[in-house]
């Protein structure tokens, strides 16, 4: 019996198959479209409903081509008593039907088919007309999964044809929407490069709901609305985006304002997170009421952050990271704030008050990090919440300093874990600085007012890109693994390094040599494009910022400089860097970094190979002279009939930030000189001597402040002492004469005694 019940089925099958077989043979040698008609209409009558695979679907196209159903959607004649676009529907079918195939759904003549199922979602719609919807949504959806997909999509005009679709609310308009979230997911930047009115129009629609919505499906919208909020191309620069966020705006003012669930205040934290990543604090009105709702914006998130990091459960903060990562966003956003002197959203009053909120939530965050363990280094929210912590580190130098240094062993720990591994993957030579454990050290060469301690990096636009929130992942942690913490805890180890608890935790954690090297990745990186730097990037910043971290240590722990093999390779970059940098346009606080750097260490690492009077050690002597010399001009003076002292025009707009730079560089000069004999005779060679004398000569001495009087002085004494010629050539300019004048007492003797 059983074998007998088993034996009908296969029976039946095999029949079904072989009258599958003869019908697809007449399909194939059909001669006609008549033909073709009725051998298809044979075929829907030998595959019943719901059987029709993957295989069968093959043997179908195999049996019938592109040819006729191409023929079909040009037809404009349909058979008599039919709708018109019978023929066009049939061959929507059948290319819907085809598309099942992953292999045929990215085939050339489907892609070329993208135009018209763009036109059929666009077209009216009538109750004949359903079905060919329905088929041009299943070709869509079935290209977009393939590889050349999204690309044939936005560029053949898709997007806007969903946009329309959605925005008239088209049958099958929730389709529309499904397939523009996931080509904004994969193609976010084109999208916008393209479409960005039809984009718009769709975040009209949903900001417009969004205000008016009273139920649930307001914090639906929520969860939506980011996915429309470009990080490319921001709202505010056009009118009409900037009435759709003034429309989110009021309608997460009236969420926050009321009382709500954490299920409900979750989605609105991480739509006001998505927009300040977008826009910054722009879409959020000046004035008492937009200060109101920033200030509750930052105390909400400040308050999540604690609740979920000071008592962590494993189970309920696994669940929590996301929203937590979307409050980072927002508490960044408030250091900025609080920072801000002019155009400020927030009140000092406010700002009193959030530093200390912050305050209180920063040590909920370090209370996390250090329950860390190893084996969740490469957790993205890890990452995520130590660079908020750098973020504060950067700006706060006295809040938290006991826990802060507690946790710099870790952070010098995960630096170095992922920087190892970045620089790895990119296969990037190490030196053996990351794995070093260095000893503490004493000594200065330089009073203490000399240490660096200026944060030059803007936090919050380092990220851009790898930033900001979607509702369905940690964005802001995009690519964490290509980048490395060191970049964003910068400034805050360049304030540390100039207090002496930090900075000794630092030392012997090996946070200077991993710098060396992160630095080294980073120029790497900088000059790796052939011919000149491009303009100022966060890389560039970071080159800067760590210059000021080794400035303070040359000043504070020179033997570490002189013991750490690692310093000298950094020496040898300098040495060839400057020659090239000097003269690229727009870089010159880079520049002055490393003269100034370059001229601090030689006087530490005098002995050393590099600076044996190498080609490399006299190009960059030689560039750190015209550093040095070209930073003032003389200028008339309208008041007097003297000329006055006044900063070069190409150093104008840089002297804010080169100013104490030029005069500890012309400080360092001073002390290479007796260091290096051949150093006055590249001073010769540069005429800087007979320049500065003139320069000394023509103006006013009243124009010329203390401190650049006792810079010149510096360096003319010590060239005066370490050679003749110098001497010479600064008496037969006059040098006594003006010496005297402007008061440089130890210049004058030295020049008086024969």
């Amino acid at each position: 019996m059983a074998s007998g019940s088993g034996a009908a089925p296969k029976g039946a099958a095999g029949a079904r198959s072989a009258t599958l077989k003869r019908c697809l043979d007449v399909l194939r040698d059909a001669s006609s479209d008549s033909e073709q008609f009725a051998a298809l209409l044979l075929v829907t009558k030998a595959v019943r409903a719901g059987e029709l695979d993957s295989k069968t679907r093959r043997q179908i196209f195999d049996a019938i081509g592109f040819t006729f159903p191409n023929r079909l959607l040009t037809s404009r004649e349909p058979p008599s008593g039919c709708p018109e676009h019978t023929f066009r529907a049939l061959g929507l079918t059948l290319l819907a039907c085809f598309c099942t195939d992953p292999e045929l759904a990215g085939h050339s003549q489907i892609l070329n088919k993208i135009p018209t199922f763009n036109d059929v979602l666009v077209s009216p719609c009538n109750p004949d007309s359903t079905s060919m919807i329905d088929d041009a949504y299943q070709c869509l959806t079935a290209v977009m999964a393939t590889p050349r997909g999204p690309r044939e999509l936005v560029t053949k005009g898709t997007v806007a044809a969903l946009c329309h679709a959605y925005v008239n609310g088209n049958y099958g308009s929730d389709r529309a929407l499904t397939l523009l979230l996931g080509l904004l997911a994969v193609a976010e930047v084109k999208c916008w490069q393209r479409d960005a009115p039809h984009l718009l129009a769709v975040l009209s629609k949903l900001s417009e709901e969004f205000l008016k919505a009273e139920d649930m499906t307001k914090f639906e919208l929520c969860e939506l609305l980011p996915h429309f909020i470009p990080l490319s191309s921001p709202l505010t620069r056009d009118s009409k985006g900037s009435e759709c966020l003034h429309r989110i705006y009021k309608g997460l003012a009236k969420i926050l304002g009321s009382k709500l669930s954490h299920s409900q205040r979750d989605p609105a934290l991480k739509l006001a997170a998505c927009l300040m990543q977008a826009c910054g604090s722009e879409w959020i009105p000046a004035g008492s009421t937009g200060s109101k709702f920033l200030a509750l914006l930052v105390n909400l998130a400040c308050v999540e952050v604690r609740l979920t990091l000071e008592e962590p459960d494993p189970m309920e903060t696994e669940g929590k990271k996301e929203v937590v990562t979307a409050c980072y966003v927002l508490m960044e956003m408030g250091i900025q704030e609080c920072l801000k002197e002019e155009e400020s959203l927030l009140e000092e009053a406010q700002k009193m008050q959030l530093i200390r909120i912050m305050e209180e939530a920063f040590g909920a965050v370090i209370f996390y990090l250090r329950q860390v363990k190893e084996e969740e280094l490469q957790d993205p929210f890890i990452f995520a919440s130590v660079r908020i912590l750098g973020a504060w580190m950067a700006e706060e130098t006295s809040a938290l300093k006991q826990e802060i240094c507690e946790l710099l062993p870790f952070l010098v720990r995960y630096a170095k874990k992922l920087f190892k591994e970045s620089s790895t993957a990119e296969g990037l030579p190490q030196t053996d600085g990351v794995q070093a454990g260095l000893a503490s050290t004493e000594g200065s060469v330089l009073p203490q007012d000399a240490l660096r301690t200026d944060s030059t990096a803007p936090f919050f636009s380092w990220l851009d890109a790898n930033a900001g929130l979607r509702s369905s992942s940690l964005r802001s942690t995009l690519r964490f693994q290509f980048l490395s913490p060191s970049r964003f805890l910068l400034p805050g180890f360049c304030h540390l390094t100039a207090e002496d608890r930090p900075r000794e935790i630092l030392i012997s954690e090996g946070a200077p040599a991993l710098l060396c090297d992160y630095f080294l990745h980073q120029w790497k990186g900088l000059t790796s494009e052939p011919g000149s730097l491009t303009p100022l990037t966060s890389t560039e910043m970071s080159l800067q910022t760590a210059c000021g971290i080794f400035l303070n240590l040359v000043v504070t722990a020179p033997e570490l400089i002189r013991q750490e093999k690692t310093f000298c390779s950094l020496m040898d970059t300098l040495l060839k860097s400057l020659p090239f940098l000097l003269p690229q346009k727009d870089h010159l606080v880079l520049a002055a970094n490393v003269a100034t750097l370059g001229l601090m260490m030689a006087r530490i690492l005098a002995s050393s190979a590099v600076l044996q009077g190498t080609q490399s050690a006299k190009e960059f002597f030689g560039a750190t002279i015209r550093f040095l010399s070209e930073a003032h001009i003389t200028q008339a003076d309208p008041s007097s009939c003297c000329s006055a002292l006044a900063v070069s025009p190409a150093y104008a707009s840089a002297w804010g930030d080169i100013r104490e730079l030029w005069l500890l560089g012309m400080q360092a000069l001073a002390g290479c000189v007796p260091l290096f004999p051949w150093l006055p005779q590249a001073v010769l060679q540069a005429r800087w001597l007979e320049g500065l004398s003139e320069v000394l000569t023509r103006v006013a001495p009243a124009s010329v402040d203390f401190e650049l009087v006792a810079a010149f002085q510096g360096v003319l004494l010590e060239l005066a002492r370490a050679s003749k010629p110098c001497r010479e050539v600064i008496l037969s300019h006059h040098g006594e004469e003006w010496a005297n004048l402007y008061g440089m007492a130890a210049l004058e003797q030295c020049l008086s005694e024969r």
